[in-house]
């Protein structure tokens, strides 16, 4: 999926020239194709992370609407396992740290994956705020796995991720993702998931995995029952 130049300066929320002064003064990532500027939609929110700009909520809800099919993040978190006592003192050790408890194919270099994931964060910090950070390679098929995954590490202390909001981190969300479609819509299931209170609340309390698996599929039901009336409110129309 890409973007129109014009989509993306509605999800950021600014002028035309504006959006021209940040491509030429601050990288915002554009492609160019028959004359025309397009925008990958997780370079865009990713730049828009590293840069500490807000960007609207639509950009990754129009990736939750795609027909791809995902499997929910529970099942994904499921798969990659919720690890609690995750130690290091800073974001390096802890993220190596989070990469030997990952589950991954024999063939998948442990010691690049950490590299990989700490060049990320060097480029611009995944922290989300609230105590959450969602790091993941920037090329989500760099790994050439066969499933994505979804991994929860509680980290032994909070270390400074520098977050967007200035805090420090407590909880990681590390995404594996086979494409980048997937990539995004992982994203932005994660992301409707943490706009959850008592959710948020569970991570910053390091609870068991059963209440948080118990949280997040209470969450994801609801969101089904949702989608399933505003359908049916959409056919009696």
């Amino acid at each position: 999926m890409r973007l129109s130049f014009a989509e993306a300066i509605g999800y950021l929320g600014v002028s035309e020239s504006t959006a021209r002064k940040w491509v030429r003064d601050r990288g915002l990532p554009v492609h160019r194709a028959d004359e025309r500027l397009f925008v990958n939609p997780v370079e865009l929110w990713e730049w828009a992370l590293e840069q500490r700009l807000p960007v609207s909520p639509e950009l990754l809800e129009r990736e939750r609407r795609m027909q791809e099919a995902v499997a929910p993040i529970s099942a994904l978190l499921a798969a990659g396992g919720i690890h609690h006592d995750v130690p290091g003192r800073d974001s390096s050790e802890v993220l190596r740290a989070v990469v030997d408890r990952l589950s991954l194919p024999p063939h998948v270099e442990r010691s690049f994956l950490a590299t990989a994931l700490a060049a990320r964060e060097a480029m611009g910090s995944t922290g989300v705020g609230y105590g959450i950070a969602i790091p993941h390679v920037r090329n989500p098929i760099l790994l050439q796995v066969q499933e994505p995954t979804v991994s929860l590490g509680l980290l032994r202390e909070p270390v400074d991720f520098g977050a967007i909001d200035g805090g420090p981190v407590h909880a990681l969300f590390t995404v594996i993702s086979t494409t980048v479609p997937t990539h995004l819509r992982i994203l932005a299931e994660l992301s409707l998931l943490l706009h959850d209170e008592e959710l948020r609340r569970l991570l910053q309390q390091r609870a068991a995995a059963p209440q948080l698996f118990e949280r997040i599929r209470d969450l994801e039901r609801s969101d089904r029952r949702n989608a399933a009336s505003a359908a049916s409110d959409a056919a009696g129309k």
